[in-house]
């Protein structure tokens, strides 16, 4: 009896620990029986539905799809309305009850001027999100804007969860059978710790599935909603366009120019001073006698009376 709870152990402390593949084996084997297990009780439901002839059990269940939802709004707007629409939208998104909405980010840049952006991340909830989308719309038309891009997408996570869910059950039942080993105390010290340490890998496995979840089902649950802002392009305008560019050109060649000669001053400034200094010192210390350039000069003629 001893010997046989002591290969027990050591399979599934291998299995929970091991990555080769005789250890795999097992693992997947220990597995695959806590999934019988507990797939068995609503299979033996079922089949004694259908012996009694109760009409509701004969037809197969199927789960409503698990779908996270993102939509994603563009609004065109005068650039001194931005903040002001982002606020509308807040406030709107504040005045959903328990917890509906929630703001996870706000920006926005180039308020002077004529050109502006800003973006606003939200969470709302997915019964809701389409409908409040609606009244972001709105908001924006009362602000003298327009909407000029939405989108919606999907991601289907219903085959991520239904195997989530079945690997946290499996890792579950694997952790009862390894605590209930550990709690009969038989085996030696070594075998224990192996156990208690195959225990503590599928605790952990079981906590990052149940993470998964988590945060899958919250994506569900909340749909995101991305919200662009816009002003018109800069220096827009049928006339003046040209003569806005004209200027702007004459700005930024200008600017060029006094930053080049800027660099062109900095580089050949030492050199300048430089050669001054020699010019100096060669006038200073050449001889009566020789020119600038060390040739020798010839004694002037008397003038003749």
């Amino acid at each position: 009896m001893r010997k046989t709870l002591l290969t027990t152990v050591a399979i599934l402390s291998l299995a929970a620990c091991s990555d080769g593949a005789e250890n795999m084996a097992s693992y997947d084997l220990a597995e695959a029986e806590g999934a019988e297990a507990v797939a068995e009780a609503p299979t033996i439901l079922a089949v004694k539905g259908l012996t009694e002839g109760n009409s509701n059990t004969t037809e197969i269940p199927v789960s409503q799809p698990q779908i996270a939802y993102s939509y994603d709004y563009g609004f065109r707007l005068p650039s001194s309305e931005i903040p002001k629409a982002q606020q509308q939208h807040i406030s709107l998104c504040n005045q959903m009850p328990a917890n509906g909405c929630r703001v996870l980010n706000m920006s926005n840049s180039g308020g002077e001027g004529d050109y502006a952006n800003g973006r606003l991340h939200l969470e709302v909830t997915a019964p809701k999100a389409r409908a409040f989308g609606e009244q972001l719309a709105e908001a924006v038309d009362q602000s003298g804007g327009s909407q000029i891009a939405a989108s919606i997408s999907g991601e289907d996570l219903s085959k991520k969860i239904v195997d989530t869910e079945a690997r946290l059950r499996s890792r579950v039942l694997l952790s009862q059978r390894l605590t209930e080993l550990l709690r009969t105390r038989k085996g030696t010290v070594a075998e224990l710790v192996e156990a208690e340490r195959a225990v503590t890998d599928v605790n952990e496995e079981i906590d990052q599935a149940r993470s998964w979840l988590k945060e899958m089902r919250g994506r569900v649950a909340y749909s995101t909603v991305m919200i662009n802002y816009q002003s018109g392009a800069p220096g827009s305008g049928g006339f003046t366009r040209p003569i806005r560019e004209a200027f702007g050109g004459v700005a930024s060649t200008l600017g060029y120019s006094v930053g080049a000669a800027i660099t062109l001053i900095a580089v050949t400034l030492p050199w300048i001073l430089l050669l001054a200094l020699a010019i100096y010192l060669r006038r200073r210390f050449k001889a009566a006698d020789r020119s600038f350039w060390g040739r020798k000069l010839e004694p002037a003629a008397p003038a003749e009376d």
